[in-house]
């Protein structure tokens, strides 16, 4: 990554992770903290998930918008500082072992509420933040609050606001200041916050690594102000929607539902949609990991209404012509292909001539195949190393339910100097020749898969594991001194 000469490392956990007094993490002292404990622990990159609105089943995958940030994560101490709550107005603390998601929107909108029924309008900064950001805000505003009315799916929408006539729009806004207001404001707080958060980021030398959806969910304030940029019908309902084929692990595939792109009409607007969308989040973030990356090589298209996915066809992506436009409004960000699932060799042949880092995901390579391409010791120098990603088991709870054929392989061939499964995963990815290795908190933490933070496919239960206030920093940080120094020496395997 930044180091030529040596391997770094990172940890991925999301915000809402975080260590919290009430109920989820948000970007308030315990993120200060986290960071410096990242510092002690000789880490470099702090990864983290899109920090939009979360959507269905509270993914962070499934927005209502690309440009707009979950307002849970606002801290109410900071607010309390900044004279927008009272301290005997904050909720009872709620350390609960996973996050509620239903019970932190009870205590916290209300408060939210009020922090924005008191914030000065006229403040410059905040006038400031309307100017820079009308593009997108005033329409996720709108959308947000149409949403709240009618509910959240776009073909509930009064048919004058789902096609967004002039004088409905204007109508709906006039009646309903105040509540825009609310969105505006708290978007304002939301970023205020996390941008005094990345600045002490930055002063620290750490980076960190965003996070992106390639497909864009269907009932959101993108795809409402950007029909045509999609393929649907007149009526908002998508043409094609994405998906992946069968494979070993699904005989019917999966159907995603996301509408894909027009990729005709963004080659006509020269991706003037893409480009914005990657200028917001160079301003984010250092580093972007893109989410199926492979999409933009082809992609899996399978007729709207479909009962699976067993009926789509594969279609071109618009290739590395995608990349020499958009280059020059990424600014200094650095991409992160996740290429994971993509063995094609178009998949591969965009990977390596748009020369971004692909990924590499350990707990993949305990197969006893020697030439498999996720053993450490097949690495190329430009890969990110995961032992595994929010989507995966955790690295214990991989080992606790492998076959015993892996099992043995992998005490094979791992190093032996530590203990315990996770650590041992770990200790195996450090020494390896990637650029970076990014490590799950919950694998420093060597906890099973009740801490996973994602299944795939399934409903209920994700997105939910936090970090526990009574972690120990101080000897964790030991531990990850300890593994990382393969990291500091550039041992490789």
């Amino acid at each position: 990554m930044r180091s030529k000469d040596k391997g770094e490392c990172g940890v991925l956990m999301h915000i809402s992770s975080l260590p919290s007094k009430y109920g989820i993490g948000t970007l308030g002292r315990e993120a200060y903290n986290f960071v410096d404990f990242l510092c002690e622990a000789g880490q470099r990159y702090w990864q983290i998930l899109p920090v939009v609105p979360v959507g269905e089943g509270n993914s962070p995958y499934k927005s209502s918008s690309c440009f707009a940030g979950e307002i849970l994560f606002i801290d109410l101490e900071l607010l309390v500082r900044d004279g927008l709550l009272l301290p005997d107005e904050l909720p009872p603390k709620n350390n609960g072992e996973r996050i509620d998601y239903d019970k932190v929107r009870k205590e916290k909108l209300p408060l939210l509420q009020l922090a924005a029924e008191r914030f000065d309008k006229r403040s410059r900064d905040y006038k400031n933040f309307l100017l820079n950001n009308s593009e997108w805000l005033e329409n996720y505003a709108t959308f947000a609050c149409i949403a709240a009315e009618y509910g959240e799916l776009l073909s509930r929408f009064p048919q004058e606001l789902r096609y967004r006539l002039p004088s409905a729009m204007e109508g709906f806004r006039l009646s309903h200041r105040e509540q825009l207001d609310f969105y505006r404001i708290t978007q304002y707080l939301f970023y205020k916050q996390y941008f005094e958060l990345k600045s002490y980021v930055d002063k620290k030398g750490l980076q960190i690594i965003g996070d992106i959806p390639f497909y864009i969910s269907l009932d959101s304030a993108d795809v409402w102000q950007n029909p045509d940029a999609f393929k649907l019908g007149r009526d908002f309902t998508p043409v094609r929607v994405a998906g992946v084929p069968p494979d070993r692990f699904s005989q019917s595939g999966q159907l995603w539902g996301n509408p894909v792109y027009d990729w005709d009409f963004h080659r006509k607007t020269n991706y003037g949609w893409w480009k914005k969308r990657l200028k917001f989040c160079s301003k984010l973030y250092d580093v972007l990991r893109i989410d199926h990356f492979r999409a933009f090589a082809s992609y899996y298209s399978i007729p709207y209404g479909a009962p699976d996915a067993r009926n789509g066809v594969w279609e071109h992506g618009p290739g590395m012509s995608f990349w020499k436009s958009v280059e020059p409004y990424c600014g200094d960000l650095m991409i992160i292909a996740e290429d994971l699932g993509g063995e094609e060799p178009d998949v591969e042949a965009l990977v390596q001539e748009s020369g971004f880092p692909n990924m590499k995901v350990v707990q993949f390579c305990f197969d006893g195949e020697s030439q498999n391409r996720f053993l450490p010791k097949n690495y190329n120098r430009n890969c990110v190393c995961y032992t595994g990603t929010h989507d995966n088991e955790t690295a214990l709870g991989w080992y606790n339910e492998a076959p015993l054929k892996q099992k043995l392989y992998f005490d094979s061939i791992t190093p032996k100097r530590e203990k315990n499964p996770s650590l041992r995963m770990i200790d195996f990815a450090m020494r390896s020749r990637s650029a970076l290795v990014v490590i799950p908190m919950q694998d420093w933490l060597c906890l099973d898969n009740s801490a996973r933070m994602n299944t795939p496919g399934s409903i209920g239960d994700n997105w939910e594991w936090k970090m526990s206030q009574d972690t120990d920093y101080k000897a964790l940080s030991e531990i990850m001194r300890r593994i990382c120094t393969g990291r500091e020496k550039g041992i490789n395997q």
